[in-house]
């Protein structure tokens, strides 16, 4: 397939119906084409020999027509959200060598960042051109997730990789067509937004964002309800929100129900599936480096494959290949215990500028006759008889927080600044609605902590940022005199 041109023959087929709508105001196909056209201009007018852009996320039309027009000149997007700490902006920008951002806005400034605003583009009018030719492993983005040393990840992503992802999508018979109303519920910083607004523009739907300044699961619950939403992919977490009223939710247009970021608890979707009596529900799953999502896991209620309560993550989509291994990076037998790996066309060639990372986290294997590069997810997995893979926890000190994925190490990092000489532990717990929040525990009888908090705010996302904090005059230790974490984690419970 030739992604781009899909794109693009998508947006002209369908000129006269929705493309998005956005706090509540429609924009054609037809307003979306033009809004890229004049974007694809300032482009050509301002940038040459750089192909790795900042984007400002904002929830506005020039803000997705300008991941279409980067693309459709051969360039690559850096999203970066502009009420993350202006440190962690700054690493980004550094890290990925941006030169250039593309702001729908007036509320971001960056010394020796020239900024190109596109809410002025898209007031011109032009004649919709065709993307320009595909180089050879053309990145389509750049995501930073969280990392051990305070300094986020790179993971590059290639139109290939987007395109093995659109091509092992489209086999999995989950249709969008040019009469769905899909749900966008994702900030543009998190890489399940791609799936959120591409695939429904390759096939002709509307797509329904989220307002950033709104209570997020409510506006959910009014747009599925209100707008009679068909297709929504959406993190578990939402559903321990919307919980309280189910008995209230009804949404019998919704035809495709899809969860992933998070583990997915079997009671909780068991009650949301009467909310949504005519969906089909799977449970998807995939780190941002092997792109999107890359397992599947379609529901039958009458016997659902789960582990400890949790629904099964499935089998590998078209594209993929799984390994379930020990220690050495030896498969394990079905049944057996181990670190899932992952390969194939969806995986990030490594990353970005982190040689040291990449030796730690992606190993040479065999496939078959072949050699192939499998990535390290650090969730530990079991297959059982019928090839489907259990989620049985992370063999790391990461968590999934809102869908995101936090290394605890990180605020750990930045928090012995923010409280320096006193030893200390980030935990995930479970909080009263079901959903995992962070937790810091101090091994001190007490001290003031909102100056240290306030610390953190400056340097971590809000959601990395703990909502408990605990005081232990010791530590409890293991049998191998290491800090107890478990026993830890056991006190915010």
């Amino acid at each position: 397939m030739n992604l781009l041109s899909d794109i693009y023959d998508a947006i002209i087929k369908n000129k006269d119906l929705n493309a998005f709508c956005i706090n509540g105001t429609f924009y054609s196909y037809n307003d979306l084409a033009l809004c890229i056209t004049n974007i694809r201009f300032e482009i050509q007018k301002h940038i040459t020999d750089v192909y790795s852009i900042g984007l400002i996320t904002n929830d506005d039309l020039p803000t997705y027509a300008s991941i279409f027009a980067l693309w459709f000149e051969g360039k690559a997007y850096v999203p970066i959200n502009p009420k993350f700490p202006q440190q962690r902006n700054q690493q980004i920008i550094d890290q990925s060598g941006i030169q250039y951002i593309l702001n729908s806005d007036t509320n971001f400034e960056k010394d020796n960042i020239k900024l190109i605003h596109t809410s002025l583009a898209c007031n011109s009018s032009k004649d919709v051109e065709l993307p320009k030719a595909i180089i050879e492993d053309q990145l389509a983005y750049i995501f930073f997730t969280s990392g051990t040393t305070g300094v986020p990840k790179g993971v590059p992503i290639t139109l290939q990789n987007l395109s093995a992802f659109v091509d092992a999508f489209n086999s999995m018979n989950y249709p969008i067509t040019n009469t769905d109303r899909c749900l966008q519920m994702f900030e543009l910083t998190f890489d399940l937004s791609v799936f959120s607004y591409l695939l429904p523009i390759l096939n002709g739907a509307c797509v329904y964002t989220i307002p950033p300044d709104t209570i997020k699961y409510s506006y959910i619950y009014e747009l599925l309800e209100d707008e009679e939403i068909s297709f929504a992919l959406m993190v578990p977490s939402i559903l321990h929100y919307l919980r309280p009223y189910f008995s209230e939710i009804h949404c019998p247009k919704l035809k495709y129900n899809l969860f992933c970021g998070e583990a997915l608890p079997i009671d909780v979707v068991k009650e949301w599936s009467s909310c949504v009596p005519n969906a089909l529900i799977a449970n998807v799953y995939g780190p941002t480096e092997c792109t999107i999502f890359c397992t599947d896991y379609t529901l039958n209620f009458d016997e659902i494959a789960h582990h400890n309560g949790v629904v099964a993550i499935g089998k590998p989509m078209k594209n993929t290949d799984i390994l379930v291994v020990d220690e050495n990076n030896n498969p394990v037998n079905i049944g057996n215990e181990g670190e899932l790996c992952l390969s194939g066309k969806q995986l990030t060639s490594g990353y970005w500028n982190n040689e040291e990372k990449n030796r730690e986290s992606f190993f040479w294997g065999e496939s078959g006759t072949e050699k192939v590069k499998y990535y390290r997810t650090g969730d530990l997995c079991k297959a059982d008889e019928s090839g489907n893979l259990q989620y049985l926890g992370r063999a790391d000190f990461q968590a999934k927080i809102q869908g995101y994925r936090v290394e605890l190490s990180e605020i750990e990092y930045e928090a012995k600044k923010a409280f320096p000489s006193i030893n200390l532990v980030a935990v995930a717990f479970v909080d009263q609605l079901g959903n995992y929040e962070i937790g810091l525990c101090l091994e001190i009888e007490y001290c003031d902590t909102l100056s240290g908090i306030n610390l953190l705010k400056d340097k971590l996302p809000q959601y990395m940022i703990p909502t408990k904090i605990k005081f232990l005059k010791e530590f409890p230790l293991n049998s191998n005199g290491k800090t107890d974490r478990k026993k830890i984690m056991g006190i915010f419970s």
